[in-house]
């Protein structure tokens, strides 16, 4: 299994067809499994690099307390290792948020972003001073949902916390019973590494001063059938990223590279091909 050794942890990755790199970034409590509705049609076009996470199925989880700056440096140590940078690159969830927090930091390493629904709420809170008080009312009630998921995990109940993040935080009703055992099964074994990313001070926040600075083709997506918070934490990162398109996928949910690949692939390549 091919392994890097960057940024002082082991991650596992895979790498696919030829043309201009492309890297795909894992949310929470998945990893690159999550990619294979979509990948064989991406490399088709591109050099596709998907990888586990931190901390994620067959990569290194280090002990100790871990942090998404982490993240985002192993993100930029793999793609220089492998010679890919600049690349384009597109994140889901947590893997947005990753994504968007390098750009801020690093901008040269993309030749794009795209970024699906990035869960961070500390950047439309009360305490950001944003928007009217519905706005904040569905943050809160986004944060209650995830306290009642943490203290199942706290309290060593894996599954009945996996299973409301699935069913209450990210995508609905349902949903659960829906996914194949093996995607099950990643949830409940990538659970301690979701408490971790909840536990950094800093999951939720991004430099959006340092985010303006990014000047490259960028793209912010949305379902709409996603719960309601999310259109409100893709506004505040259109403010910052004013050459940003905005773009609603319709029908899709939380992780449209899963439930509507075709579509997914369709946007992301029409996105990458009109700026390239």
């Amino acid at each position: 299994m091919p392994r890097a050794r960057v940024n002082g942890v082991d991650l596992y990755y895979e790498l696919a067809g030829d043309g201009d790199p492309l890297v795909l970034v894992h949310g929470s409590w998945g990893d690159h499994f999550n990619w294979v509705p979509v990948l064989p049609a991406l490399a088709e076009r591109y050099r596709v690099l998907v990888y586990d996470r931190r901390g994620h199925s067959r990569s290194e989880r280090p002990p100790g307390q871990g942090s998404r700056t982490e993240d985002e440096d192993d993100l930029a140590a793999l793609v220089e290792e492998l010679g890919l940078a600049p690349a384009h690159v597109a994140g889901n969830s947590f893997g947005a948020s990753t994504a968007l927090g390098l750009a801020a930091r690093r901008p040269g390493l993309f030749r794009s972003l795209v970024a699906h629904e990035p869960p961070l709420m500390g950047i439309v809170t009360p305490d950001a001073g944003r928007g009217p008080v519905s706005q904040d009312s569905r943050m809160r009630d986004m944060q209650a949902k995830v306290d009642s998921v943490l203290a199942h995990l706290r309290a060593g109940e894996t599954f009945d916390g996996a299973h409301q993040f699935v069913e209450e935080v990210a995508i609905g009703p349902g949903a659960w019973d829906g996914f194949p055992e093996v995607v099950r099964e990643t949830f409940l074994t990538n659970a301690p590494t979701f408490l971790d990313e909840q536990d950094d001070p800093g999951w939720s926040s991004l430099d959006l001063g340092g985010l303006s600075g990014y000047r490259g083709p960028a793209l912010l997506t949305m379902g709409t059938v996603s719960p309601p918070w999310f259109p409100v934490i893709i506004a505040r990162l259109a403010e910052a990223l004013p050459q940003a398109q905005v773009r609603q996928l319709v029908g899709a949910g939380h992780i449209p590279h899963v439930t509507h690949p075709a579509e997914y692939v369709q946007n992301l390549t029409g996105f990458i091909e009109a700026h390239t």
